[in-house]
Protein backbone atom coordinates (compact mmCIF):
# COMPACT_ATOMS: atom_id res chain seq x y z
CA UNK A 1 0.00 0.00 0.00
CA UNK A 2 0.79 3.54 -0.43
CA UNK A 3 2.54 5.89 2.06
CA UNK A 4 0.38 8.81 3.08
CA UNK A 5 3.27 11.07 0.83
CA UNK A 6 2.30 8.71 -1.84
CA UNK A 7 -1.66 9.30 -1.76
CA UNK A 8 -0.83 13.52 -1.38
CA UNK A 9 1.18 12.90 -4.28
CA UNK A 10 -1.16 11.36 -6.26
CA UNK A 11 -4.29 13.70 -5.53
CA UNK A 12 -1.59 16.19 -6.31
CA UNK A 13 -1.00 14.81 -9.79
CA UNK A 14 -5.56 14.22 -10.22
CA UNK A 15 -5.27 18.28 -9.93
CA UNK A 16 -2.78 18.84 -12.56
CA UNK A 17 -3.97 16.48 -14.83
CA UNK A 18 -7.24 18.53 -14.30
CA UNK A 19 -5.70 21.89 -15.06
CA UNK A 20 -4.19 21.16 -17.94
CA UNK A 21 -7.26 18.84 -19.58
CA UNK A 22 -9.38 22.00 -18.73
CA UNK A 23 -6.54 24.37 -20.34
CA UNK A 24 -5.43 23.05 -23.41
CA UNK A 25 -8.81 20.38 -24.28
CA UNK A 26 -11.82 21.84 -26.14
CA UNK A 27 -14.18 19.03 -25.03
CA UNK A 28 -13.53 18.80 -21.37
CA UNK A 29 -12.77 23.37 -21.35
CA UNK A 30 -16.79 23.15 -22.91
CA UNK A 31 -17.91 20.76 -19.99
CA UNK A 32 -20.36 22.29 -17.27
CA UNK A 33 -21.66 21.19 -13.92
CA UNK A 34 -25.27 20.54 -15.91
CA UNK A 35 -23.08 18.60 -18.48
CA UNK A 36 -21.11 16.17 -17.01
CA UNK A 37 -23.78 15.51 -13.68
CA UNK A 38 -25.34 12.86 -15.92
CA UNK A 39 -22.11 11.36 -16.20
CA UNK A 40 -21.55 11.33 -12.73
CA UNK A 41 -25.01 9.54 -11.96
CA UNK A 42 -23.34 6.62 -14.41
CA UNK A 43 -20.29 6.86 -12.87
CA UNK A 44 -22.02 5.74 -9.59
CA UNK A 45 -24.07 3.15 -10.73
CA UNK A 46 -21.09 1.70 -12.52
CA UNK A 47 -18.97 1.81 -9.17
CA UNK A 48 -22.37 -0.13 -7.02
CA UNK A 49 -21.99 -2.77 -9.88
CA UNK A 50 -18.53 -3.39 -8.90
CA UNK A 51 -19.19 -2.95 -5.13
CA UNK A 52 -21.85 -5.55 -5.96
CA UNK A 53 -19.92 -8.02 -8.01
CA UNK A 54 -17.17 -7.91 -5.52
CA UNK A 55 -14.60 -6.51 -8.24
CA UNK A 56 -12.19 -5.12 -6.43
CA UNK A 57 -10.25 -4.08 -9.63
CA UNK A 58 -13.55 -2.50 -11.21
CA UNK A 59 -14.38 -0.58 -7.64
CA UNK A 60 -10.95 0.97 -7.80
CA UNK A 61 -11.12 2.09 -11.37
CA UNK A 62 -14.60 3.28 -10.68
CA UNK A 63 -13.64 5.24 -7.70
CA UNK A 64 -10.74 6.89 -9.70
CA UNK A 65 -13.61 8.12 -12.23
CA UNK A 66 -15.95 9.17 -9.35
CA UNK A 67 -12.92 11.23 -8.02
CA UNK A 68 -12.25 12.52 -11.58
CA UNK A 69 -16.00 14.02 -11.97
CA UNK A 70 -15.61 15.64 -7.83
CA UNK A 71 -12.40 17.29 -8.84
CA UNK A 72 -14.33 18.37 -12.05
CA UNK A 73 -16.71 20.10 -10.51
CA UNK A 74 -14.82 21.70 -8.03
CA UNK A 75 -12.11 23.25 -11.07
CA UNK A 76 -15.57 24.51 -12.75
CA UNK A 77 -16.43 26.35 -9.24
CA UNK A 78 -13.30 27.78 -8.50
CA UNK A 79 -13.25 29.22 -12.50
CA UNK A 80 -16.56 30.98 -11.54
CA UNK A 81 -14.81 32.14 -8.37
CA UNK A 82 -17.44 30.64 -5.88
CA UNK A 83 -15.14 27.77 -3.97
CA UNK A 84 -12.22 25.54 -4.95
CA UNK A 85 -11.52 21.64 -3.96
CA UNK A 86 -10.12 22.58 -0.51
CA UNK A 87 -13.42 24.57 0.58
CA UNK A 88 -14.94 21.04 -0.16
CA UNK A 89 -12.40 19.02 1.21
CA UNK A 90 -12.31 21.05 4.37
CA UNK A 91 -16.02 21.05 4.58
CA UNK A 92 -16.28 17.51 4.84
CA UNK A 93 -13.50 17.24 7.42
CA UNK A 94 -15.28 19.83 9.77
CA UNK A 95 -18.93 18.28 9.00
CA UNK A 96 -17.24 14.74 10.23
CA UNK A 97 -15.27 15.82 13.23
CA UNK A 98 -18.59 17.53 14.51
CA UNK A 99 -20.54 14.17 13.77
CA UNK A 100 -17.98 12.47 15.75
CA UNK A 101 -17.84 13.72 18.71
CA UNK A 102 -17.11 10.32 20.44
CA UNK A 103 -13.33 10.90 17.98
CA UNK A 104 -12.75 14.08 18.06
CA UNK A 105 -15.04 15.92 20.46
CA UNK A 106 -16.20 15.79 24.28
CA UNK A 107 -17.23 12.21 23.81
CA UNK A 108 -13.48 11.18 22.53
CA UNK A 109 -12.42 8.11 24.69
CA UNK A 110 -15.69 6.92 25.77
CA UNK A 111 -16.79 3.53 24.69
CA UNK A 112 -19.82 3.78 22.53
CA UNK A 113 -21.51 0.86 21.11
CA UNK A 114 -21.95 1.07 16.97
CA UNK A 115 -26.10 1.18 17.66
CA UNK A 116 -25.64 4.10 20.61
CA UNK A 117 -23.42 5.84 17.44
CA UNK A 118 -26.16 5.51 14.99
CA UNK A 119 -29.22 6.09 17.56
CA UNK A 120 -28.19 9.69 17.92
CA UNK A 121 -26.44 10.55 14.57
CA UNK A 122 -29.60 12.13 13.28
CA UNK A 123 -29.37 14.22 16.41
CA UNK A 124 -26.26 15.41 16.12
CA UNK A 125 -26.57 16.61 12.30
CA UNK A 126 -29.72 18.88 13.69
CA UNK A 127 -27.50 20.59 15.98
CA UNK A 128 -25.19 21.51 12.48
CA UNK A 129 -25.61 25.48 12.36
CA UNK A 130 -24.95 24.92 8.42
CA UNK A 131 -27.35 22.00 8.40
CA UNK A 132 -31.11 21.18 6.99
CA UNK A 133 -34.03 23.30 8.53
CA UNK A 134 -35.63 19.37 8.76
CA UNK A 135 -34.44 16.49 9.20
CA UNK A 136 -35.61 15.08 5.71
CA UNK A 137 -34.75 18.20 4.19
CA UNK A 138 -31.18 16.74 2.74
CA UNK A 139 -32.68 14.18 1.20
CA UNK A 140 -32.68 15.23 -2.55
CA UNK A 141 -36.10 14.99 -4.61
CA UNK A 142 -33.63 13.20 -7.55
CA UNK A 143 -32.65 10.35 -5.58
CA UNK A 144 -34.58 6.67 -6.92
CA UNK A 145 -37.65 6.16 -4.75
CA UNK A 146 -36.30 2.97 -3.28
CA UNK A 147 -33.26 4.60 -2.38
CA UNK A 148 -34.96 7.88 -0.90
CA UNK A 149 -37.51 5.65 1.03
CA UNK A 150 -34.56 3.59 2.64
CA UNK A 151 -33.12 6.97 3.91
CA UNK A 152 -36.08 8.61 5.25
CA UNK A 153 -36.64 5.37 7.65
CA UNK A 154 -33.10 5.59 8.23
CA UNK A 155 -33.22 9.14 9.55
CA UNK A 156 -36.74 8.61 10.94
CA UNK A 157 -35.06 5.72 13.08
CA UNK A 158 -32.17 7.85 14.18
CA UNK A 159 -34.75 10.15 16.16
CA UNK A 160 -36.19 7.22 17.57
CA UNK A 161 -38.99 7.12 15.28
CA UNK A 162 -39.80 3.56 14.25
CA UNK A 163 -41.40 -0.13 15.61
CA UNK A 164 -40.63 -0.90 18.81
CA UNK A 165 -40.60 -4.64 18.11
CA UNK A 166 -39.50 -5.17 13.80
CA UNK A 167 -41.83 -8.11 13.64
CA UNK A 168 -45.08 -5.30 14.10
CA UNK A 169 -44.11 -4.18 10.78
CA UNK A 170 -45.68 -7.21 9.19
CA UNK A 171 -49.35 -5.97 10.10
CA UNK A 172 -48.28 -2.74 8.55
CA UNK A 173 -47.51 -4.94 5.37
CA UNK A 174 -50.79 -6.87 5.13
CA UNK A 175 -52.79 -3.80 5.73
CA UNK A 176 -50.95 -1.78 2.77
CA UNK A 177 -51.26 -4.81 0.81
CA UNK A 178 -54.93 -5.29 1.07
CA UNK A 179 -55.83 -1.53 0.67
CA UNK A 180 -53.67 -1.39 -2.40
CA UNK A 181 -56.13 -4.34 -3.86
CA UNK A 182 -59.16 -2.23 -2.90
CA UNK A 183 -58.14 0.30 -4.63
CA UNK A 184 -57.35 -1.92 -7.84
CA UNK A 185 -60.66 -2.99 -7.47
CA UNK A 186 -61.92 0.66 -7.39
CA UNK A 187 -60.24 1.53 -10.69
CA UNK A 188 -58.95 5.22 -9.72
CA UNK A 189 -55.51 4.83 -11.00
CA UNK A 190 -54.09 8.00 -8.63
CA UNK A 191 -55.72 6.18 -5.47
CA UNK A 192 -54.06 2.85 -7.06
CA UNK A 193 -50.45 4.88 -7.61
CA UNK A 194 -51.15 6.10 -3.70
CA UNK A 195 -51.63 3.07 -2.16
CA UNK A 196 -49.04 0.75 -4.19
CA UNK A 197 -46.52 3.30 -3.10
CA UNK A 198 -47.83 2.71 0.22
CA UNK A 199 -47.81 -0.53 0.04
CA UNK A 200 -44.01 -0.29 -1.34
CA UNK A 201 -42.76 1.68 1.35
CA UNK A 202 -44.10 -1.20 3.84
CA UNK A 203 -42.21 -3.37 2.56
CA UNK A 204 -39.14 -1.17 2.13
CA UNK A 205 -39.35 -0.77 5.76
CA UNK A 206 -39.71 -4.73 6.37
CA UNK A 207 -36.09 -4.98 4.41
CA UNK A 208 -34.56 -2.16 6.43
CA UNK A 209 -35.63 -3.84 9.85
CA UNK A 210 -34.76 -7.00 8.93
CA UNK A 211 -31.26 -6.01 7.25
CA UNK A 212 -31.73 -6.46 4.04
CA UNK A 213 -30.72 -3.63 1.68
CA UNK A 214 -34.09 -3.76 -0.56
CA UNK A 215 -31.75 -1.82 -3.41
CA UNK A 216 -29.26 -4.98 -3.62
CA UNK A 217 -32.09 -7.34 -3.28
CA UNK A 218 -34.39 -6.02 -5.89
CA UNK A 219 -30.97 -5.64 -7.93
CA UNK A 220 -30.48 -9.38 -7.61
CA UNK A 221 -34.08 -10.37 -8.30
CA UNK A 222 -33.68 -8.42 -11.41
CA UNK A 223 -30.62 -9.79 -12.52
CA UNK A 224 -32.10 -13.87 -11.40
CA UNK A 225 -35.22 -12.71 -13.93
CA UNK A 226 -32.69 -11.81 -17.53
CA UNK A 227 -30.46 -14.75 -16.69
CA UNK A 228 -34.75 -16.71 -16.62
CA UNK A 229 -35.99 -15.02 -18.98
CA UNK A 230 -32.84 -15.15 -21.50
CA UNK A 231 -32.97 -18.49 -20.81
CA UNK A 232 -36.61 -18.97 -22.38
CA UNK A 233 -35.51 -16.50 -25.13
CA UNK A 234 -32.84 -17.86 -26.47
CA UNK A 235 -34.58 -21.73 -26.18
CA UNK A 236 -37.14 -20.25 -28.60
CA UNK A 237 -35.21 -18.90 -30.78
CA UNK A 238 -33.21 -22.61 -31.24
CA UNK A 239 -36.36 -24.05 -32.19
CA UNK A 240 -37.07 -21.67 -34.94
CA UNK A 241 -40.17 -19.89 -33.10
CA UNK A 242 -40.22 -16.74 -31.77
CA UNK A 243 -41.93 -15.94 -28.09
CA UNK A 244 -45.20 -14.55 -29.32
CA UNK A 245 -45.92 -17.63 -30.48
CA UNK A 246 -45.61 -19.73 -27.63
CA UNK A 247 -48.50 -20.23 -25.42
CA UNK A 248 -47.81 -19.00 -21.70
CA UNK A 249 -48.10 -22.91 -20.57
CA UNK A 250 -44.93 -23.42 -23.01
CA UNK A 251 -43.20 -19.98 -21.75
CA UNK A 252 -43.65 -21.22 -18.17
CA UNK A 253 -42.13 -25.06 -18.84
CA UNK A 254 -39.10 -23.63 -20.43
CA UNK A 255 -39.13 -21.07 -17.61
CA UNK A 256 -39.10 -23.69 -14.84
CA UNK A 257 -36.32 -25.12 -17.03
CA UNK A 258 -33.85 -22.71 -16.77
CA UNK A 259 -34.85 -22.27 -12.71
CA UNK A 260 -34.00 -26.13 -12.28
CA UNK A 261 -30.47 -25.43 -13.90
CA UNK A 262 -29.94 -22.68 -11.04
CA UNK A 263 -30.41 -20.09 -13.19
Amino acid sequence: MHTKEEKLKAFERLLDTMDALREKCPWNAAQTMESIRPMTEEEVYELSDAIIKKDMQEVSKEIGDLLYHMVFYARIAQEEGLFDIADSLNRICDKMEFRHPHVFGELAGKELSAKEIADTWEIVKSKEKDGNKTILSGIPDSMPAVLKALSMQEKARGCGFDWEKREDVWDKVSEEFAEAREACDEGDKAHMEEEFGDMLFAVINAARLYDVDPEKALSLTCSKFRRRFTYLEENTIRKGKNLSELSLAEMDAIWDEGKALGL
